[in-house]
């Protein structure tokens, strides 16, 4: 070997699991007896969304509900959009997922008898929602999932490693470059490649979102050549607790707050969501959002009371340490709430195995389209959707058979501008303001500009603590024009996508908007616009 190619370490797999949430963990146990790498950037094994979710796992359980009562809800609420053979699958093979969780050990919450409790939420025409600890469902999910996965000798956690870049040979993926914080550069091989990376919250300045949440997946995939599906749609959640934080991860007050009661209420005492939906507090969250929105507004600060709920601080324990925090006590309290980025239902393309138009490459979880959201999620099935599809995908994945692969001795070459955390806030109040709960032409174009001129900043090359930065940043970067191209192109009113110059909901627009990088366009595609064929 010449002696200027430096020896990077390299650590080869069959495949290559990119993300420690429930998409992640649940995909890399499905996959056994291959071998698998799971690689997170946090610190720890449990990493993403999944953590922080205090809503709970949609599924048909109860006594008189049924897949097809699921499937009407969901596509209801992903507003012509949905893809039937997806939610099909979603809904069909929920039971089967949750048996699952029950012989990992998942302590879902149950009645006197032993009965697993279910619970309401906004959308659902029947109690559905399983949880465990209260609002605590998220948190012992990762726990669950993540005792198996430290038992499981097939899969090796490589954890503090950022992913740069998705390495192509003959157009097939051979595996990645990551950057380990102790390390350096690290050379991931493997011939099939799963993104389980989560969304993309840390683009807007309110989110309840983790700091880890940078479009990570979303951009290495569009970096390569896989297509990308549903951008302009972002769910913010109605209830986040309006409060001042150094991050702008605001707390999230669950959805089962309003399921258990909850009021929405503005500083007059006016229950404003009576006049706005026949479902008042527990309409869609679009709907619930932007009545939140124009409160605020108005100048009519939004307040959600839950102090009527009986027992309401021993059923909401993570709420209310959340609360007690900002010296807030939800029996007492009226909380104050805003809209934030929350779910983020575009991603990448794939089909009912999570496969991806770039051979190699799957995706899972929040990071992928397979058609079950649409242009707004119902409430609780986004764990749901990890489990099942996590599922789909190690299937498909075990069924082709293995691969030596190699890639190349040099890692990629990063930038990073000198006043990188200023522009990375700048970036995330200019999408906040062009691309939030209401958008309108101008203002969108106004977005582009403004991230047209972040991304011509002087640069510097990126090395050693910098690169992690630099990678969240770049993909950042790369991700946020995108949404607000697909915004601007989708002139209508859908779901999560509010524009206020084009107030209404027009059937001939019932396509999704496509962007592929090596196509150097984006499209509206005809209905039908899965490969599974079938559009709600």
């Amino acid at each position: 070997m010449p002696r200027n190619l430096k020896t990077y370490p390299t650590l080869n797999a069959d495949v290559l699991v990119i993300g420690s949430g429930a998409a992640g963990m649940a995909t890399a146990l499905a996959l056994a007896p291959l071998n698998v790498l799971l690689v997170t950037k946090t610190e720890g094994l449990v990493g993403g969304s999944t953590a922080h979710a205090q809503g709970g796992i949609a599924t048909v359980f109860a006594k008189g509900d049924t897949p097809a009562l699921h499937a009407d809800d969901t596509h209801f609420a992903g507003a012509g959009l949905t893809d039937k053979a997806a939610v099909n699958h979603l809904t069909t093979e929920g039971s089967k997922v949750v048996e699952q969780l029950l012989a990992l050990g998942m302590p879902f919450d149950r009645d006197a008898k032993g009965n697993i409790l279910v619970g309401l939420e906004a959308a659902h025409s029947m109690a559905r929602i399983v949880h465990a600890g209260g609002d605590a469902t998220g948190w012992h999910l990762s726990q669950t999932l993540a005792a198996a996965v430290e038992k499981a000798r097939h899969i090796q956690v490589v954890s503090n490693t950022h992913i740069a870049e998705l390495v192509k040979k003959n157009g097939k993926l051979t595996g990645a470059w990551g950057f380990n914080t102790q390390d350096g550069w690290l050379k991931l091989q493997a011939a099939n490649v799963v993104l389980a990376t989560g969304g993309a919250g840390q683009m807007f300045s309110h989110t309840t979102n983790p700091a880890a949440s940078t479009g990570d997946g979303i951009a290495l995939a569009y970096e390569a050549g896989a297509t990308l599906a549903d951008l302009e749609f972002v769910q913010f959640h109605p209830t986040s607790l309006a409060v001042k934080t150094p991050d702008g991860k605001q707390p999230l007050l669950t959805e089962a707050l309003r399921g258990s009661g909850g009021k929405l209420v503005n500083k007059n005492g006016e229950r404003f969501m009576l006049n706005l939906h026949k479902d008042a507090e527990l309409a869609p969250r679009d709907v619930v959002a932007r009545g939140v929105w124009a409160e605020l507004a108005a100048d009519r600060t939004p307040y959600l009371d839950v102090r009527h709920i009986a027992n309401v601080e021993t059923k909401f324990p993570t709420v209310t340490r959340l609360c007690a925090e900002y010296g807030l006590t939800p029996a007492t309290d009226l909380l104050p709430v805003a809209p934030a980025a929350h779910y983020y239902m575009g991603g990448v393309r794939t089909d009912l195995a999570g496969k991806t138009d770039v051979p190699g490459l799957w995706a899972v979880g929040e990071v992928a389209v397979t058609g079950v959201h649409g242009a707004n999620r119902l409430a609780s099935n986004s764990l749901l959707e990890c489990l099942v599809f996590a599922k789909s995908a190690a299937t498909d994945i075990k069924q082709i058979e293995k691969q030596n692969v190699k890639i190349g001795t040099t890692p990629p070459r990063l930038t990073l501008v000198k006043h990188a955390a200023a522009t990375k806030q700048n970036l995330r109040d200019t999408m906040y303001k062009s691309a939030g709960l209401v958008r309108e032409k101008q203002g969108l174009e106004n977005g582009i500009q403004k991230l047209a001129t972040l991304q011509n900043l002087p640069a510097l090359i990126a090395t050693g603590d910098d690169i992690p930065q630099a990678i969240e940043l770049h993909n950042l970067m790369t991700l946020a024009p995108l949404v607000l191209t697909a915004a601007l192109a989708r002139t209508e009113s859908r779901g999560g996508h509010m524009r206020s110059d084009y107030p209404t909901t027009q059937s001939t627009h019932k396509k999704s908007i496509l962007i592929n990088k090596l196509q150097s366009t984006s499209k509206v595609e005809k209905e039908g616009v899965y490969r599974n064929e079938t559009a709600a």
